[in-house]
């Protein structure tokens, strides 16, 4: 086992190399600069800007090097923790991400964990009672919760939020605890507010695997080891708990490593309908700007993110399913 986790780490930091490379290259490919983008932003608005300058500001972001330097200087501040200097905000991207990153990943934990916890239970008993009253049920809300928009779902709880209970559903914070600082009252305002955006962002994930654990489920229980074990007197309940259900949570572990950064990018405009102050809109800012720091930045993590997430997966395939792990000792 632990030469299995050390070699799955070794491809996670060979492949971070690659995934930083590549997000480096993608953030350069559109034509133009974030100088460019700043100077018809300018004229736009019926300013301008001379040469010279627009020569100054790019010696003054690095921009005149060729690429290669870019991406040296760029790792080399990245390997120290600093992640360069945001063209748009004029601070560091790591304040500017700050507080951003965290609340992303507490939306996104809380938004997984509840999409296992509703898929789960739904799915054995979809699979247990095929074609029972219920398992219809289930089935059309799982096929209008793969066809509702997250965005649309957002806006018509906002409105019935409003309308019928007089709540402002928007954001992760009260008014008066959005710039306060950290303490167990914000802690628990955030809690408070936290249900809402997990449970659109949780919408279309619960309803996929609904469907996939009822069908591995099905394919389970038409094992022979299921019929031996039935046909031994063991009970209903621990005949399916023990092998069938285990064996059918693969899905589920394997697909931590594109749900959790899914989350993420995939939520930009949830996040922008419900006001969360996530790095999705962040992201969106930054990519229309051609601020390749602050950009560059978090798409990094989400790839990191994806490899990390690939990890646990591995991990916790390994755990659930005995046939990895002597795959992995042969």
């Amino acid at each position: 086992m632990l030469s299995y986790l050390l070699q799955r780490l070794g491809l996670a930091v060979v492949t971070c190399i690659f995934i930083s490379a590549l997000t480096f290259l993608i953030i350069r490919l559109p034509p133009g600069d974030f100088v460019d983008a700043y100077i018809a932003n300018l004229t736009a608005s019926g300013s301008s800007v001379s040469a010279e300058q627009a020569a100054a500001m790019r010696i003054e972001y690095g921009l005149d090097q060729p690429v290669i330097v870019q991406y040296a200087r760029w790792m080399g501040r990245v390997l120290q923790g600093d992640f360069g200097v945001s063209m748009v905000w004029r601070r560091p991207v790591n304040e500017v991400i700050g507080d951003r990153l965290w609340l992303t990943m507490v939306v996104s934990l809380a938004a997984l964990f509840l999409t296992w916890a509703i898929a789960l239970p739904i799915g054995i008993y979809s699979a247990v009672r095929q074609y029972s009253i219920g398992d219809y049920i289930f089935t059309t809300l799982g096929f209008i919760g793969l066809a509702v928009p997250n965005f649309l779902l957002a806006l018509i709880l906002m409105y019935l939020g409003f309308r019928y209970l007089g709540l402002s559903v928007g954001g992760l914070f009260s008014p008066e605890y959005v710039q306060a600082p950290w303490t167990w009252a914000r802690v628990w305002d955030l809690m408070k507010h936290l249900p809402l955006p997990a449970a659109v962002l949780a919408l279309a994930g619960t309803a996929q695997l609904i469907r996939i654990m009822r069908a591995n489920l099905l394919d389970e229980l038409r094992r022979p080891y299921v019929v031996t074990a039935r046909a031994k007197g063991i009970s209903e309940r621990r005949v399916i708990l023990k092998y069938p259900v285990r064996a059918a949570l693969n899905p589920f572990a394997s697909s931590i490593a594109y749900l959790f950064p899914y989350l993420v990018s995939g939520s930009i405009v949830v996040s922008l309908v419900l006001g969360l102050p996530t790095v999705g809109p962040l992201l969106l800012q930054a990519l229309v700007a051609q601020d390749m720091f602050l950009a560059g930045a978090i798409v990094l993590l989400l790839g990191v993110m994806t490899v990390i997430g690939t990890l646990i997966s591995d991990l916790l395939l390994m755990w659930i399913d005995p046939r990895i792990r002597l795959e992995g000792r042969a």
